[in-house]
Order: C-alpha cells, then sequence, then structure tokens
C-alpha cells in the first residue's frame, strides 16, 4: 500500500482525567489517547509477554466454545472473499478459548495458519474480567447509553476495510494494531462489497490494501489522500466516530482489543441500515429526474432542522414529524408494516 502521510491526532491527557468520549466523536475525528488503558492488569500481563496474557484471559475465561475463523496462508491474513466472490477466504469453527490458545501458540512465528475471533461480548465470555480492565465511562452519554463491551482476539490478521453504526473506543490490550481509517465520503473510493453475504456482519471494500489493484481500483488512490494512520501500542486508546471506514491489522503474534461501542439514539428508533435496503427498493431504479426531486423531499424531511418541517403545523397534526418517541416510532413502524405486506 501507498505511503500515508497523514497520522491520527493524539490527544492530551492527565491521570485521572474523565474523557467526554461523546464530546471527542461529535468533533468528527478520530484521535488517539496514548497509553489511556496501560495500567489494564491485562495489558501489564501483555506488555511481560503473550504467554502471561493468554494465562491471565484464561482465568477469567467460561467453558463455552466461541467462533474462530480460520485462514490459510495463501489469504496473508486478510479475512475476505475468495477470487471470484463466491465464498469468503477462510471458515469458522467453534472452540474453546484455552483451545485457541494453544492454536496461536503453535502458529507463532511460523507464517501458518489465521486465527481470528471476533466482536465477542466480554462480560459473556469472561465474566467479571471488567472489574479489573475498564474505562472511566462517567461521561453522562455513555451512563445512559451503556457501551456494549466485546473482545477480539487473534495472531497476524488483518479486517478489511469497512464501517460500524455506532461510535467506537478501541483499547489495544495485547500487541500493536494499526488502523487505517477514511471519512464516510469515501465510500465510492473503497469499492464496497456485497450488501451480503458479509464476512463479519458489515460490508467491506474490495481492495487488498497491502497489495492494490489501481487498474480495478483506481480511485482508491484518491482514498488514500484522505485517509489516516492510527498505530496503537498496548495500552493506546482510539476513539473514533460511527460511520468511519477502518481498516485494522494484528501486527504480532498474539492481539487483543477491547472495544465499546455506544449510540445516543434512542432504542425505538429503527436502524438506518434498514432505510437503505428500502432506498434500493423503492428509488434506486426510478429516472434521474424522480431521484432529484426525492433527494430534495429528504433533505427537507430527513436530512434538514427537524423544526422546519414541522414549524407552521399545530402539533394535533404534526404526526411522524412532531419529535420521535416511543409511541410515534411504533406507530409508524406499524403504518410501513402495512404498506410492506402488501
Amino acid at each position: 500500500m501507498s505511503k500515508i502521510e497523514r497520522r491520527t491526532r493524539t490527544l492530551e491527557w492527565s491521570p485521572g482525567e474523565p474523557i467526554a468520549f461523546q464530546e471527542l466523536v461529535e468533533a468528527g475525528e478520530p484521535v488517539i489517547l496514548k497509553g489511556y488503558a496501560r495500567e489494564w492488569p491485562l495489558v501489564q500481563a501483555g506488555l511481560r509477554s503473550a504467554d502471561e496474557a493468554m494465562t491471565y484471559l484464561a482465568s477469567y475465561a467460561i467453558d463455552n466454545p466461541l467462533t474462530c475463523f480460520v485462514g490459510d496462508t495463501a489469504m496473508a491474513g486478510l479475512f475476505a472473499y475468495n477470487q471470484d466472490v463466491t465464498a469468503f477466504n477462510f471458515h469458522s469453527e467453534q472452540i474453546p478459548v484455552k483451545t485457541f490458545f494453544d492454536r496461536v501458540k503453535e502458529q507463532a512465528g511460523s507464517g501458518g495458519d489465521h486465527l481470528y475471533i471476533g466482536s465477542t461480548t466480554l462480560e459473556r465470555y469472561f465474566p467479571s474480567m471488567r472489574e479489573e480492565n475498564d474505562l472511566d465511562l462517567t461521561d453522562p452519554t455513555l451512563q445512559e447509553n451503556p457501551p456494549l463491551v466485546s473482545i477480539w482476539m487473534g495472531n497476524h490478521t488483518i479486517a478489511s476495510a469497512h464501517y460500524d453504526l455506532a461510535n467506537n473506543i478501541a483499547c489495544c490490550a495485547v500487541g500493536r494494531r494499526r488502523f487505517t481509517l477514511f471519512p464516510p465520503g469515501q465510500v465510492a473510493n473503497l469499492y464496497p462489497g456485497p450488501l451480503e453475504p458479509t464476512p463479519g456482519g458489515q460490508v467491506i471494500s474490495m481492495v487488498d490494501f497491502n497489495r492494490p489493484d489501481f487498474e480495478r481500483y483506481p480511485d482508491f488512490a484518491k482514498a488514500l489522500e484522505s485517509a489516516q494512520v492510527a498505530e496503537l501500542e498496548a495500552g493506546d486508546v482510539l476513539v473514533y466516530p460511527s460511520m468511519w471506514w477502518h481498516h485494522v491489522e494484528g501486527l504480532d503474534d498474539f492481539n487483543v482489543l477491547i472495544n465499546y461501542w455506544w449510540n445516543p439514539t434512542p432504542d425505538h428508533m429503527d436502524t438506518p441500515q434498514n432505510t437503505l435496503l428500502h432506498a434500493l427498493l423503492a428509488l434506486r431504479e426510478r429516472p434521474d429526474y424522480e431521484k432529484q426531486a426525492w433527494r430534495e423531499l429528504f433533505d427537507y424531511y430527513v436530512f434538514g432542522d427537524p423544526e422546519r418541517p414541522r414549524a407552521h403545523l399545530p402539533e394535533h397534526a404534526q404526526g411522524p414529524l412532531g419529535p420521535m418517541d416511543e409511541t410515534t416510532a411504533r406507530r409508524l413502524r406499524a403504518r410501513l408494516m402495512s404498506k410492506l405486506n402488501r
């Protein structure tokens, strides 16, 4: 991959200082909190050795198997599709945590199989570990919207560039990781793959960043102009807003990341991903002049100031144009269901 000059900004912080995570993501740019999680016992164990980190994790692990993704040497750590996009270039297995650790140790330094456990709920599979390894979440928004905390483990693996619907606090706990980040506006230049199936539930870029084919994906060069890189060591924390594309590389024989996903959107609101699918059904194949007209309506009703469409209407007549609460959302969902089930 071409060298990326821009490095993600590092934010100054003081020990014991609470971080306003919601304010950070609302600023619209990724930031690194250097060493913010360095005092975690897990981080300290990993700094001594990968074996100590595994022993520490195993002391909290339950016996239930986890989903492990496995790829051979040929896929070079990139979990994606095969050449003709008829299947994935890896398979999944159900294995206990301790078996996973044994296999990671076997592969260390061998250049063999690539092993990856992704997005596993920390409190379910490693109960009480968070009591000693956690962030200061006194940010009022995170108090009101408790994050989903997940653990990711593997050896030399690459998660293809993708976006998430939630804001993210990514804590590099063991080993080193490299994030390559792109703002949402670079979507076309990243050449997204199929909407389904996807390797991990989200659309991924079809570009192999380590061996980019600029003849097939020429506009990827434009994406690189907007890219920034976050090089994380154990204890570093990366915070970035929802919808930012991120390509994630595990750089050592054993890597662990713990992340916090949150979104301040009320639970009664639907996911925009469903809206996108419905828009494909309802809008994409219409004539250009119609799509332009609908763009204007979406700007007015959805993307613009929510007060404007309802300001001239009495409150009793606003319906779904009024403030969206649980009751309004339920009524709107029922109305949509009746129209979709025609």
